[in-house]
């Protein structure tokens, strides 16, 4: 890709513009000033869509260790280009994302199926997915409650990235997981994260013994924990 010396200098500057609306404005005149239908035209492009979906004060990834921040624009280039961003993901992600009324129905089937309060279950939702019931993180968990395959199959589930069969087993998996620790949420919410075994492996019995002994957990976990009951608090709302 070759970029002449006007271009170089506009994304110069457009890396030391104080806020995303200059940023856009900046990439706007140099995608006028460019060929259409060129490479370098469909990145400009890609990049102030990227922009338009970050706040003033975030910094916008433009591909895996590639940031506003990490030098000079022009410089990263070749390597966002081969690469073409990371744009879909980043608009996969946002508008995949429901908000929680869209499934309140379902919730509050599961709610009353299996005696979970419905601020629990929107919890772990948000904790697990945002509400995004096309979410697959890096371990293969999957869908709006981050089912994993050899759960979802125990529990009967055949498309975990459908709300209702997602949020039913989700929610069965979770009662079981409160039953097995006497309705202890704290440590029914461990189970659920780092898997029933562990938890019981440290001989805890209640949700105060837990949170007095959280260094032995994985970080993993004691962030889950807060996270979860920090949704709980705004669902309660």
């Amino acid at each position: 890709m070759q970029i002449d010396t006007v271009t170089a200098k506009q994304l110069m500057n457009l890396q030391q513009n104080a806020t995303v609306q200059d940023k856009n404005e900046l990439l706007q005149d140099i995608i006028n000033s460019q060929s259409g239908g060129s490479d370098f035209d469909v990145l400009l492009n890609q990049i102030m869509t990227t922009s338009e979906l970050t706040s003033d004060n975030e910094v916008v990834s433009l591909n895996a260790g590639v940031t506003w921040s990490d030098g000079l624009l022009w410089q990263q280039l070749g390597d966002v280009s081969e690469n073409h961003l990371n744009v879909s993901e980043v608009k996969m992600d946002i508008t995949g994302k429901s908000s929680p009324t869209e499934y309140n129905d379902l919730i509050q089937q599961a709610s009353h199926k299996y005696g979970i309060a419905e601020s629990l279950i929107k919890a772990v939702i948000d904790t697990e997915s945002s509400f995004n019931p096309q979410v697959v993180s890096s371990a293969g968990a999957k869908g709006l409650m981050q089912l994993m395959d050899g759960t979802a199959e125990g529990l009967g589930v055949q498309n975990s990235f459908n709300p209702a069969e997602n949020i039913d087993a989700g929610t069965r998996y979770l009662s079981q997981q409160l039953k097995r620790f006497d309705g202890e949420v704290n440590l029914a919410l461990a189970a659920y994260n780092a898997g029933p075994g562990r938890v019981q492996r440290l001989g805890i019995s209640n949700d105060e013994e837990l949170m007095n002994n959280l260094n032995l957990l994985p970080s993993e976990t004691r962030n889950y924990i807060t996270k979860v009951q920090n949704a709980r608090s705004k669902f309660e709302l």
